[in-house]
């Protein structure tokens, strides 16, 4: 039996023969003298010659289909796949699985002009345990040369897109040396809509380009996906701890997760639901902040672990290393591995999470700051010190070391006003009386 391609070239080689045949046959007529009616003979030979080679390109045409489709029998007969056909163009992302463990989980990576964003990316590609389930994306603002020669270096390791509007925007004269946040916002909202709305994925996690992230990055977000579509009270999931100074949280109990009434951002899981519910009304600045309002919050919580599993390096910034000295710098990325995936998180669900851990902090005795920082009552084991106004809160918070800002009278880290840190190798508590009755935004 001739082989596919033989028979191809053959079927080619004959219909190129055949025409080759019919045009010199043509040209090589002797002509003759024209006489009266041999002008309208020829004329009408002219004419049946031109039919018969219509008809005989017809017939040609059909041995080839005929070839075509005979090789293609014989290929799928011999096990072969054949495409006769280009390739089809590639297809759109597969519509939002409704199965957890199947999900894609897209890195979101902003970026602007930072060229060590390749810490953050090679961190990110050489801790993800699967290309397919955990794409990179990354996401570029400001058109700087330098970071987009680093992003590209990674080839087809990463996707990167590039926010097209880099204009300046016109922002009230009291605002315009925040101009930076105004651009922030617009990525954000672009990126997002990206992500969302183009590539349609069923949720995202959300990285900046000068954060690291632990070994256990993935296991974590893995493993708490199915949560956040579980619970509805849960609107994010979070690798931050802003108390997550070393001296400040247990180490051995790294897998400890909270529940947070603050939005803690740097390393962070939505739903596409949520952005669904943001973007029509998405602010033109400062974006935490506003994600921090009540408006948006709407009472729910997001989940934060007890060891951070990113870490900031970014002093450069628009916020000009706001915290970063004091605080952000000493933050401890977790370095032992949890099997989250294979641990039971439904004690985080709204319900369980307030039998176990409410009970758990007002049983605990109460104690004065001048106690705990003189080391004072160890045998006490966990205790609580209580609050009952901002200014009070914010003078425990400087005396203890923690980070002593509220944003719409949440603290950081914070749930039902309670904060939980360790301080001098002892759980501390730092907690409103018990009859609290929600957060009072006008402590700000």
């Amino acid at each position: 039996m001739l082989k596919k391609s033989s028979l191809v070239l053959w079927g080619a080689a004959l219909f190129i023969a055949w025409n080759g045949l019919l045009l010199l046959f043509l040209w090589s007529r002797p002509p003759s003298p024209a006489s009266p009616g041999e002008g309208d003979r020829l004329t009408a030979e002219v004419i049946r010659l031109a039919q018969d080679a219509e008809t005989e390109l017809e017939r040609q045409k059909d041995l080839l289909r005929q070839i075509h489709r005979y090789s293609g029998l014989w290929g799928r007969r011999r096990g072969l796949r054949i495409t006769p056909n280009p390739p089809p163009p590639p297809s759109p992302p597969p519509p939002r699985p409704t199965d957890p463990a199947g999900a894609v989980l897209p890195v979101l990576v902003m970026a602007c002009d930072r060229s060590t964003v390749r810490r953050c990316l090679d961190k990110l590609l050489r801790y993800r345990p699967s290309a397919q389930r955990f794409p990179v994306i990354v996401s570029q603002d400001c058109g700087h040369a330098e970071t987009a020669r680093v992003i590209a270096s990674y080839g087809d390791a990463v996707a990167h897109i590039r926010q097209p509007d880099l204009s300046d925007i016109p922002v009230p004269a009291e605002h315009r040396k925040f101009q930076g946040y105004y651009k922030i916002a617009r990525h954000y909202r672009w990126a997002l809509g990206q992500v969302f709305r183009t590539f349609r994925y069923r949720a995202a996690i959300v990285v900046e380009d000068d954060l690291e992230v632990a070994r256990i990055f993935f296991e974590y977000f893995q493993a708490a996906f199915p949560l956040l579509l579980a619970d509805r009270s849960l609107w994010c999931v979070s690798a931050w701890n802003d108390n997550g100074k070393e001296q400040m949280v247990d180490v051995g109990q790294a897998e400890l997760l909270y529940r947070t009434d603050f939005f803690p951002g740097l390393g962070w899981l939505l739903l596409a639901e949520l952005w669904d519910e943001l973007e029509p009304k998405w602010p033109r600045a400062f974006w935490d902040d506003w994600m921090r309002q009540p408006e948006q919050r709407r009472g729910r919580s997001c989940v934060r672990p007890e060891v951070s599993r990113t870490m900031t390096f970014g002093r450069k910034g628009v916020s000009h290393g706001q915290f970063f000295d004091q605080y952000l710098k000493f933050i401890k990325l977790n370095d032992r591995f949890v099997p989250f995936t294979q641990l039971d998180l439904s004690y985080l669900k709204k319900e369980e999470y307030e039998r176990s851990f409410l009970p758990k902090v007002y049983a605990a005795p109460e104690v004065r700051v001048e106690e705990l920082q003189g080391n004072r009552r160890r045998e006490l084991g966990a205790v609580r010190l209580q609050y009952s106004s901002r200014d009070s809160f914010k003078a425990f918070a400087k005396a203890l070391g923690l980070m002593d800002d509220l944003k719409s009278g949440v603290p950081r880290a914070g749930y039902r006003g309670i904060v939980s840190f360790v301080y001098r190798g002892r759980r501390v508590y730092l907690a409103p009386p018990a009859d609290w009755t929600g957060y009072d935004p006008s402590w700000s």
